[in-house]
């Protein structure tokens, strides 16, 4: 999903149409704040990607204070930020750019080149968020788990991972079918595709 936030009406509208002629599920907002009362949880995005396109300077929260609360939360990469701005700032974006903002676009801007960097930034976004949503699972695993887990991918047996853990065959298979439910795989390939 593309987040559109900027106070004027016009590049809200803009934005939105260049969204859609790419195929691009897209929002707007009138303000930071705005975005953030529309989220039940705030600073919480979906898994399946999001950008925000932000306006350097509004009224209330700016673009900057924004991208700050965001940085603070080490949100930057799950959500890259795009800014836009009709003031060239370059120390500003200069800064931005070092402290993880994905692009700067000075209005006005060239409506491809746009769209192209937010088709790059959802992609970042949903590869952070698969790779966060592996990390989450794996450290759902208990300690004995994350033993089991390496033994599983290193190509081991049922019977070689209990021999060697000095426990039960049906203890590996206990733990073997706790992994798979945490990680949501089937199988120890699934698995061995997942970890790669």
């Amino acid at each position: 999903m593309l987040h559109i936030v900027d106070d004027e009406e016009v590049m809200r509208d803009s934005l939105l149409w260049l969204a859609s002629s790419r195929q691009i599920l897209a929002k707007t907002y009138a303000s930071g704040q705005a975005l953030l009362d529309s989220l039940e949880d705030p600073l919480h995005f979906a898994a399946e990607g999001d950008c925000l396109l932000l306006d350097v300077r509004m009224p209330d929260l700016s673009g900057v204070a924004m991208f700050e609360m965001l940085f603070q939360r080490q949100l930057t990469q799950r959500l890259p930020v795009i800014f836009l701005t009709g003031h060239g700032d370059v120390p500003m974006a200069v800064d931005s750019l070092k402290r993880g903002a994905f692009d700067f676009f000075e209005k006005p801007f060239n409506d491809n080149a746009l769209m192209d960097r937010v088709e790059q930034a959802l992609s970042a976004s949903r590869e952070a968020g698969t790779a966060a949503a592996i990390q989450d699972r794996l450290s759902a695993l208990s300690a004995r788990e994350q033993e089991v887990l390496g033994l599983i991918l290193a190509g081991k047996m049922n019977k070689i991972i209990a021999d060697q853990m000095h426990i039960s065959v049906r203890t590996v298979e206990v733990h073997r079918a706790n992994i798979f439910e945490k990680m949501n795989v089937k199988t120890a390939v699934e698995l061995a595709r997942l970890l790669k």
